[in-house]
């Protein structure tokens, strides 16, 4: 993990991050929930804790009960989500963070829910489901 602060920026550069601490974890998520916001078959995010992101965000959106959602205002690109299961955590999709090669996912969520023809070939830890355990113990 890094251990220089990290930024991120949205598609259109209006909205950035500064993430002055590594992340708790880093995961792919397979969830059909996360495909469709963010547009790609597989979803990788970078989990940091919520206080050290919170003030930086806009107004979040909720599309699914117990999820939170921040976009840029300005394109509308992904910023964060929160999930009500992982309450002290906001994760930032790693496709903005621009040291991005310097996040390598531990883990994979929701992997029953896979696209079939999706394969990711590693040896990292396969939770069907949420991985809400493990993401939550990455927080303690």
């Amino acid at each position: 993990m890094p251990s220089e602060a990290l930024t991120a920026r949205c598609y259109c550069g209006t909205s950035r991050l500064t993430l002055d601490k590594p992340p708790l974890t880093v995961a792919y998520c397979h969830c059909e929930d996360c495909r469709r916001w963010t547009g790609a078959p597989v979803a990788a995010f970078a989990a940091f804790d919520r206080a050290d992101v919170i003030s930086q965000l806009p107004n979040a959106f909720s599309g699914a009960p117990g999820v939170e959602r921040w976009t840029c205002p300005t394109c509308h690109a992904p910023l964060a989500a929160a999930f009500d299961y992982l309450p002290d955590q906001i994760y930032v999709p790693i496709g903005i963070v621009d040291q991005a090669d310097t996040l390598l996912p531990e883990m994979h969520s929701h992997a029953g829910s896979a696209l079939p023809w999706l394969h990711i070939d590693d040896d990292l830890p396969r939770a069907n489901a949420s991985a809400r355990k493990a993401l939550n113990t990455a927080s303690k």
